[in-house]
């Protein structure tokens, strides 16, 4: 996905992450996104899809688990947000595992700067 660095797409990123990590934290009540952490939102060129990044403790099952519970959260999430954000046309909301805290953590020391 070809990323937008415009300051208006930049700023509207950071304002989606804001108010998907409150509805997650007030609003949600799946027992699959407890202690989930929202780290990151890119969204591409035309601003039509937005790519939100999340960490989450646990092996892979639980990684999977957490990602079947955003994509079946994922219409709420975009409604609330419209609730919120008050824009015309709101971006599909795609999900994805942040793997860089891990791949930091757990590399060995040659592969980090590679």
């Amino acid at each position: 996905m070809k990323s937008s660095g415009s300051r208006r797409s930049i700023r509207l990123a950071d304002q989606i992450l804001h108010e998907l990590a409150l509805m997650l934290l007030e609003e949600v009540a799946d027992p699959r996104l407890e202690l989930v952490s929202l780290s990151g939102c890119k969204l591409n060129a035309d601003m039509s899809i937005a790519l939100v990044s999340f960490t989450v403790s646990g092996d892979e099952k639980r990684r999977q688990e957490v990602l079947d519970g955003l994509n079946k959260a994922k219409g709420f999430l975009r409604s609330g947000l419209g609730r919120r954000l008050k824009m015309r046309a709101l971006p599909e909301l795609r999900f994805a595992h942040d793997d860089f805290l891990e791949d930091m953590v757990y590399a060995k020391p040659g592969q980090a700067d590679s």
